[in-house]
């Protein structure tokens, strides 16, 4: 597999020249000073490339080219934006990468309770706790219905929770969960949240699920037509927050939005981690079963506590199987290559490393630390040299 890194810009701390010391050879990035829905120009692309080629490095995959909310819920300037984005599409092809990720995940992006856990080792890694995100759903937030989209068993926990809770506990809830967003110029506060919440009232999961496959039959044919692969990021967690619809969390999901067109544009982003996260998921059997609509891998683990809460566990640990996976993917790869394919590589890159050793009190992109997916990227890559050489 192609081995990438994802770089947020000129002001990630971890640089170029990091990326490459890490092994890498490839760049996961995007425009986010200006993903707001606008078209990304043709000369910033042209920059962003510039400096990464000037590394020695490649950019294979962007990450992302952000889906606007008009868009997800069809209101607005939805046409317009949808526009916007095929323009965008087309001016990434033009610069020669083949590769979009992107999400349809409504209002939130990527959301954990607690950017610092403390694991064993001494280092932090992200979670997500089910009770204090109802803690906040249902009695800080105060969102209408909340406390019927809990478990009641939940609910009381929760409130037990509140009541011996910090204000710096409380602070923090609300900082990481709506105030912080990854890779985004925005953020909420609670008045802002719920007047998006309130665009989402009326929009039913199949609406919204209506509204992803509208969005598919008009992008795809344009990618198609540009030699780009869209690869969609599944929801993360894969479970619905604060009331909104979620319809990229299981195998069931994939299915039916890949069925929505059969094109070799439109594929997967397989997060072993988002998808990990819901029981109902195993792994391996959808890198197998996905495999030829797979174009983008995020390899990392999660450790799911039982009660639907988890946190990122090592990247050979937690509850999915990496070997087995990343052997699937490396068989994947075979079948291309036999068919005499020149674009049988996917890309893979480290995801959500802990924050350890030197990295220790220093500014990180939560998830994003340097060391961290050093140690799971070495520890990939030692996976599939092994599986390349002995060949099983």
């Amino acid at each position: 597999m192609k081995q990438t890194w994802r770089w947020f810009g000129p002001d990630d701390p971890v640089t170029l020249a990091h990326v490459r010391q890490a092994g890498a050879t490839g760049i996961v990035s995007a425009l986010h000073h200006l993903n707001d829905g606008r078209v990304w120009p043709d000369d910033e692309i042209a920059k962003r490339k510039a400096q990464i080629e000037g590394a020695g490095l490649s950019w294979p995959v962007v990450e992302s080219i952000i889906v606007h909310e008009d868009i997800k819920t069809r209101t607005g300037r939805y046409r317009e934006l949808i526009d916007n984005y095929k323009q965008s599409i087309r001016a990434v092809a033009r610069a020669g990468i083949e590769t979009v990720c992107y999400n349809f995940m409504a209002i939130t992006d990527w959301t954990r309770t607690d950017l610092d856990y403390v694991m064993p080792h001494g280092g932090t890694a992200l979670r997500f706790d089910v009770v204090e995100f109802c803690a906040y759903d249902v009695f800080i937030l105060r969102r209408p219905g909340a406390e019927a989209d809990h478990p009641a068993e939940r609910v009381t926990r929760a409130e037990a929770w509140l009541k011996q809770a910090s204000e710096s506990d409380l602070a923090r809830l609300e900082r990481n969960l709506i105030e912080w967003v990854p890779a985004r110029e925005f953020v909420y506060d609670r008045q802002s949240l719920n007047r998006m919440l309130d665009v989402y009232n009326e929009l039913s999961v199949e609406g919204f699920r209506a509204n992803l496959f509208e969005f598919l039959r008009e992008i795809i044919p344009v990618a198609e037509e540009a030699g780009v692969r869209m690869a969609i990021h599944p929801d993360d967690p894969p479970f619905p927050l604060f009331g909104l619809p979620r319809v990229v969390c299981s195998a069931a999901d994939a299915r039916a939005l890949l069925a929505v067109a059969e094109s070799p544009s439109h594929g997967l982003t397989l997060c072993t981690g988002s998808y990990g996260a819901n029981p109902a998921n195993d792994l391996v059997v959808m890198a197998r079963e996905f495999g030829p609509r797979i174009h983008f891998a995020h390899l990392r683990n999660v450790k799911k506590e039982g009660d639907g809460s988890f946190h990122e566990a090592e990247h050979l640990e937690g509850d999915t199987d990496m070997v087995r996976v990343v052997q699937a993917l490396l068989a994947e790869e075979a079948r291309r290559k036999s068919e005499g394919r020149t674009d049988w590589q996917i890309p893979m890159r480290p995801d959500h490393g802990h924050v350890i050793v030197d990295d220790i009190g220093k500014k990180v992109n939560p998830g994003y630390s340097g060391i961290g997916r050093l140690k799971g990227l070495a520890e990939l890559r030692g996976v599939m040299r092994t599986i390349e050489t002995l060949g099983y």
